[in-house]
């Protein structure tokens, strides 16, 4: 061959050669391989269906079968983190390098949130421990803290009372101390504290009882008015030597629904009598000393007379019969509701509004007035034979009112509104105590060191009469209303009123 054309036929396929290796190079460039792997359950080994697999780079994206595999046809060769998503799981990362024409695996075991967050602790009940008697009402439940991560804790506290199975469920709390008002008295109650992360599962306390202190200690009865209705409570004697630890052992004993007032406990049948709202009437019904049992005792004839709130009634000696007046009537009636009768009577404008027994004789004292409030008359009369005995207060200006009678039947306890003013609002300006001795014929005032601008209203001897049981409150008729004590037939020097309750009136002390 001849030396030229051979060269020339060598520098053809040296061309030939370069341009092919050109064209291999971009074919190279997109190329493609397959990624496939499967999900599971962490530490269980569940196939998970239904994982969101994405990739980073980005190309398609899929979900899990049944099996928990997956499959990406056709993925570009490179380098790419793999993604796999599901609700209720922790979100997991997998590096995978895809090949030309090879198939990659991964493999994928996903931790549910909840096994990545930890238990709350178990709470432990602090107070009341757990077997402790005489709890007093209101209680303050006090658990510890169940934080163990940073999740948010919720508290169910469930409160069981023991003696009639009534369950009481305060959920949805988030501090570890809650108050918890009218328990029932003297009962037995069990509690447990229950944690919930939302997460997890609700972790339980142990559960502890205790019990509340019931109402023999409790000497006093009053009301409190709470959204227009008058309310009967019943109380102890102050425990602490602090002076405002008032209110003490405070039991509600009659509806919030329902108005009633001016209680009157007599222990010697153990029960507590008081005037309540039945329709446009007013009617003496009586209950227990914890408030349960209550009996409507009067039906026809209720108990009447001018201003609701200023209307008194009184046990007999003896327990069986309680006297109230209706108008200007006095009248009897038995604790079952029979044996109405009439036992005294007065001019058809003298309404009598307050009655007062003793133990130690049958004399009543009874205190009329008009219609007005005014033109009063305090006297005792012998219901026996319906006798009047004698006349302590009459024809005197102001209004009058806690009438009371000692217990050796010698002395009469009342207040009376020494301004004198009268006027159609029945509005005291400067009430006072005066005890009447009958002995002797003269009446001393028991001095409260009562400022100006205040008025003492509803006095009452103290079972054994060393003290006397008051309401203090200012004259303006709108000013909160508070019991107090005052030890009486020592130098007024030597000691002071002692506060009892406060928003109170209508005391009782037995």
């Amino acid at each position: 061959m001849n030396i030229k054309y051979t060269h020339r036929f060598i520098l053809f396929f040296m061309a030939l050669a370069i341009f092919v290796a050109c064209e291999e190079e971009t074919i190279g460039d997109t190329t493609f391989g397959k990624l496939e792997g499967r999900v599971v359950s962490n530490s269980q080994n569940v196939p998970l269906e239904n994982v969101k697999i994405t990739t980073n780079p980005s190309s398609n994206t899929v979900f899990t079968d049944a099996e928990g595999n997956f499959t990406i046809d056709q993925i570009a060769v490179g380098d790419y983190s793999v993604q796999a998503e599901k609700d209720d799981f922790q979100t997991s990362f997998e590096p995978a390098s895809i090949l030309s024409d090879q198939s990659t695996n991964v493999v994928f075991e996903l931790d549910s949130v909840e096994a990545k967050n930890l238990t709350p602790l178990v709470p432990e009940l602090i107070y009341p421990e757990d077997g402790t008697q005489d709890i007093q009402n209101p209680v303050e439940f006090i658990w510890s803290s169940s934080d163990n991560d940073s999740d948010t804790i919720l508290y169910e506290l469930e409160l069981r009372n023991g003696d009639n199975g009534e369950i009481q469920l305060f959920e949805n709390l988030t501090d570890t101390v809650l108050t918890v008002s009218n328990l029932s008295v003297g009962a037995n109650y069990f509690w447990q504290v229950s944690a919930n992360d939302e997460v997890t599962e609700i972790v339980q306390s142990k559960i502890s009882s205790f019990q509340l202190r019931g109402v023999e200690s409790n000497r006093f009865a009053y009301v409190r008015n709470i959204d227009g209705n008058n309310v009967i409570f019943s109380g102890a004697e102050p425990t602490g030597s602090d002076a405002n630890e008032v209110n003490e052992n405070e039991v509600r004993l009659t509806s919030l629904e329902l108005n009633s007032f001016r209680p009157k406990a007599n222990k010697t049948v153990e029960k507590i009598a008081y005037i309540s709202t039945v329709g446009g009437e007013s009617h003496l019904f009586t209950m227990n000393l914890d408030g349960s049992n209550k009996v409507q005792i009067t039906k026809e004839i209720p108990i009447a007379g001018f201003r609701q709130n200023e209307l008194e009634f009184t046990w007999s000696n003896n327990g069986n019969a309680i006297l109230y007046p209706s108008f200007n009537k006095l009248y009897s009636v038995n604790l079952d509701g029979s044996g109405t009768q009439l036992v005294y009577e007065t001019g058809i404008n003298e309404f009598i509004s307050e009655v007062a027994s003793n133990p130690a004789n049958n004399l009543l004292a009874i205190k009329s007035n008009n219609a007005m409030g005014y033109e009063v008359k305090i006297q005792t009369i012998n219901p026996s034979n319906a006798a009047l005995v004698a006349t302590i207060v009459e024809g005197e200006l102001g209004a009058y009112g806690g009438l009371d009678y000692s217990i050796d039947g010698t002395k009469i306890l009342y207040t009376h509104d020494v301004s004198s003013v009268e006027n159609s609002q029945y509005r005291q300006l400067d009430s006072r105590i005066f005890e009447y001795n009958i002995a002797n014929d003269t009446t001393t005032e028991i001095d409260t060191e009562k400022p100006s601008g205040f008025n003492n209203l509803d006095a009452k001897y103290a079972p054994n009469e060393g003290h006397v049981i008051y309401v203090y409150t200012s004259n303006d008729g709108f000013s909160e209303k508070r019991i107090y004590r005052k030890q009486i037939g020592v130098s007024e020097e030597d000691v002071e009123a002692e506060l009892l309750f406060v928003d109170a009136f209508m005391p009782n002390w037995e």
